[in-house]
C-alpha cells in the first residue's frame, strides 16, 4: 500500500469538481513539502505529484537539489523576503506570496537578470489576521495595477491562507470573497486573472466548490 493518500485526494478533487460543474483537470494539486524529507518527496513525485510547494527558502534549496533529476514543478508558497528572491528566481515556476510593490520590484529585477518572466500570485490576507502576511483585500487591486509596468512579472491570480477552523464550512465565505475579488480586479484592470490558490488539507473541498484552481495539500497526503 502507498504511504500517501494520493488516490483518495484525487478522488475527492474529481468528485467535488463534478459536483460543481467543473473539470478536475483544471484544478492543480500542489503537494506541500514543508514537513517532508527529500527521500519522501522523491517517492511522492514517483507516485504522480508533479507540482510541489515549499514555504521556506532555506528548506527549499536542499530539496530542490535532491529532486533535480525528476524535474518537478516547484511553487514557492511561503512568505518571501526580498533578500531571498535571488536564491529561488531561476528555480520555481510560480511565487504565490507577492504582498508588496517592493517585493514585486525585486522579483522583476531578479527575473530580468535570468531572462525569465516570473508567474506570481498576490497573497491576500482574506481573514484580516495579524499573524498572517498578505495585502488586505481593499489593497489588492491597487497592487495589481502597480505591477502592470513590470515586464518580467506575470500576475496570474490570487492566493490566500484561510483562518484555521474546526469546521471547514466556516471558511466558505472567505473563499467566496476571494473569488469575488478576482472578478473585481479583472473588471477594473487590464488583467485577466485565472488562478485562485486557496484551500489546504482541512478545507480544500470547500475551496474547490468556491472556485479554487490550485489546492495546497501537505498533511492530508500522508497516511
Amino acid at each position: 500500500m502507498s504511504e500517501f493518500a494520493l488516490d483518495h485526494i484525487n478522488e475527492v478533487i474529481t468528485a467535488v469538481a463534478i459536483k460543481s460543474g467543473r473539470n478536475s483537470a483544471d484544478i492543480k494539486l500542489i503537494g506541500v513539502t514543508k514537513t517532508m524529507e527529500s527521500e519522501a518527496i522523491v517517492r511522492l513525485v514517483a507516485e504522480g505529484v508533479t507540482s510541489l510547494g515549499e514555504n521556506r527558502v532555506q528548506d527549499f534549496l536542499p530539496k530542490y537539489e535532491a529532486l533535480r533529476p525528476n524535474e518537478p514543478e516547484w511553487h514557492f508558497i511561503g512568505h518571501l523576503q526580498r533578500n531571498k528572491v535571488k536564491f529561488i528566481i531561476d528555480k520555481v515556476a510560480m511565487i504565490h506570496s507577492l504582498d508588496s510593490l517592493a517585493l514585486a520590484n525585486e522579483i522583476n529585477k531578479r527575473a530580468e537578470q535570468v531572462r525569465k518572466v516570473m508567474d506570481v500570485l498576490i497573497e491576500v490576507n482574506i481573514g484580516d489576521e495579524e499573524s498572517k502576511h498578505g495585502v488586505c483585500p481593499t489593497k489588492a487591486l491597487g497592487l495589481a495595477r502597480e505591477i502592470l509596468p513590470l515586464k518580467n512579472i506575470r500576475l496570474q491570480g490570487l492566493m490566500c491562507i484561510a483562518p484555521f477552523v474546526e469546521n471547514p464550512e466556516d471558511n466558505r465565505q472567505y473563499f467566496k470573497n476571494m473569488r469575488k475579488l478576482l472578478v473585481d480586479i479583472n473588471n477594473c484592470s487590464p488583467h485577466n486573472l485565472r488562478e485562485l490558490s486557496m484551500g489546504m488539507s482541512g478545507d480544500y473541498a470547500i475551496a474547490i466548490e468556491e472556485g479554487a484552481t490550485m489546492v495546497r495539500i501537505g498533511t492530508a497526503l500522508v497516511r
